[in-house]
């Protein structure tokens, strides 16, 4: 029987997309899905040009000065919630993710969580005491919630990630890196990486291209330092056919955001992860620490590293082919591809 669910997923690309992805499941499976999102510039590239029912919460990072846009975000939220009478509400996370499952527990409607990452934030560890269930997408995240109901699911990706083909400007052999610090990009990893590719460029190594996801804040900057440099690169502040750029790349140099993680999984990329030293309960660390012990990845301490390091680093990645390819085994025989679908199923027995 066709049911009526609300996905709440708003906050970074990171969590709209695996959103998405268990949106686009239930839709396939015939059921009435409604798309909750905080109302972000960055949540519009991240949907895309979807032609899918979008609610906007108005919800902001929560602060002192941002109580009376949560108080508002609840009671846009209750209306809605009135109006639509969903069967049940997947939450992924995040801030954003607060008023629609807070609304959802008062209007008596089942919800159910995901965490994304290996170490639960604040707000599912509250809020999972009060769900129907929590899904969540790294092994071992079950012994923070003890007593709480819960299911692995592992992350949903985007299913356009898979089957694409390699940018045609960049030619047949060439060893390509791709970089990125997620949906807005990482100064920090910006500055480090283009000053190692620089450097690589006047090492003498020619046969290299690179791939740069930077944020709109770095873009001009980055793109007239790869020129001035010689390097070969493709600059943007947010790259939307992220299935080539993936298909086109031999190594990758991220942030250790849960989404990134389970990507570079699914499609066996190998990868330097930097976490964000910042990132609350240490989650990145943990998210790189959890692809490390699996032998895929190689974590980098953000304060430890320097241009002339990381350029070093890459230097013995280009000359190691075949630990590459043990490497991408690897993360491969760590991914779960039916995520979308496992979570759909919790979503149906809710």
């Amino acid at each position: 029987m066709a049911k009526t669910f609300v996905v709440a997923c708003g906050g970074t690309g990171g969590h709209v997309f695996p959103g998405l992805a268990v949106a686009d499941e239930l839709d396939r499976r015939g059921h009435t899905v409604e798309v909750w999102l905080a109302g972000r510039d960055i949540e519009s590239c991240a949907s895309g040009d979807r032609e899918r029912k979008l609610f906007a919460t108005g919800m902001r990072q929560i602060s002192l000065r941002t109580l009376p846009h949560a108080a508002r975000a609840v009671w846009r939220c209750l209306e809605r919630m009135k109006e639509l009478k969903p069967d049940a509400l997947l939450a992924m996370g995040s801030y954003s993710s607060l008023p629609p499952a807070l609304t959802a527990c008062l209007r008596r409607v089942p919800v159910v969580l995901h965490e994304a990452n290996a170490v639960p934030g604040r707000a599912v560890e509250t809020l999972s005491r009060y769900a129907a269930m929590t899904a969540y997408s790294f092994a071992g995240t079950e012994r923070w919630l003890p007593g709480r109901r819960v299911c692995h699911t592992g992350l949903p990706v985007r299913a356009d990630l898979c089957g694409c083909g390699r940018f045609e400007e960049i030619p047949a052999g060439v060893f390509t890196f791709l970089v990125t610090g997620g949906s807005q990009g990482a100064r920090r990893v910006n500055d480090l990486v283009a000053q190692a590719m620089c450097l690589l460029k006047q090492s003498g190594a020619e046969d290299f291209y690179v791939i740069h996801q930077c944020g709109r804040a770095d873009e001009d900057r980055l793109r007239e330092l790869y020129h001035t440099s010689g390097v070969n690169a493709k600059v943007s502040a947010f790259i939307r056919e992220m299935g080539s750029a993936y298909a086109s790349a031999d190594f990758v140099i991220a942030r250790a955001g849960a989404s990134t993680c389970c990507e570079l999984c699914l499609l066996g990329k190998p990868a330097l992860l930097i976490p964000l030293p910042e990132a609350k309960r240490d989650h990145q660390h943990l998210n790189a620490a959890a692809l490390m012990r699996g032998g895929g990845v190689d974590e980098g301490i953000q304060g430890e590293l320097s241009g002339r390091s990381v350029m070093r680093f890459l230097q013995k990645k280009m000359k190691s082919p075949e630990k590459l390819a043990a490497m991408g085994a690897a993360l491969k025989a760590m991914a779960v591809p039916d995520a979308a679908a496992r979570v759909a199923d919790v979503m149906e027995a809710v």
